[in-house]
């Protein structure tokens, strides 16, 4: 389950909206183990087997880090 007390709140709609435009990434995070959520700035910084692959953020595009399968969600 991904923590959203200090998340900023454009963020926290993407991600739990049920028309959100994250929820298929939050998803993904709730239902595979090697994906890792942290917040960290109000951004919400995914790691997949301890390699920061994204960083999402509220207001702003997303920060693709690292080719990945999760990309194919935006």
């Amino acid at each position: 389950m991904i923590d959203s007390t200090s998340m900023c709140s454009h963020l926290q709609r993407k991600l739990f909206d049920a028309d959100g435009e994250y929820r298929a990434i939050r998803e993904q995070i709730e239902n595979d183990p090697e994906l890792t959520a942290v917040v960290r700035s109000r951004q919400l910084h995914i790691y997949r087997n301890s390699q920061k692959i994204l960083i999402l953020a509220g207001k702003s595009a997303p920060k693709i880090l690292r080719d990945d399968d999760l990309m194919k969600l935006l």
